[in-house]
């Protein structure tokens, strides 16, 4: 599985993107298969975002879950202050761990 990732334009945040629009939460991507450079670059050309690049992941019950430890830790926010880590759309769902 690959996925889409990049940083906000507006205001730098982390962003995935879901097939319409970039989102905050990884859990709401989806997989970009051999079209994510493609998508990169026409995003990034309509500057809606900043350094978009395709990484790893799988599928998980959650969903998407990077591959890449840095990828992880850019999902859910800073390791040392777990109270400004981006909680998922689906508060039910749970956090799934670095």
């Amino acid at each position: 599985m690959k996925i889409l990732t990049g940083n906000d334009l507006e205001t730098g945040d982390v962003v995935w993107w879901t097939g319409e629009f970039w989102s905050r939460h990884v859990e709401e991507s989806i997989d970009v298969a051999d079209g994510g450079d493609a998508i990169a670059a026409r995003e990034e050309g309509a500057r809606r975002v900043n350094a978009p690049y395709v990484i790893d992941a799988e599928q998980t019950d959650v969903g998407p879950r990077p591959l890449h430890i840095k990828d992880r830790i850019r999902a859910i926010g800073p390791t040392v202050r777990p109270d400004l880590a981006v909680r998922p759309v689906d508060a039910a769902a749970g956090n799934w761990v670095i």
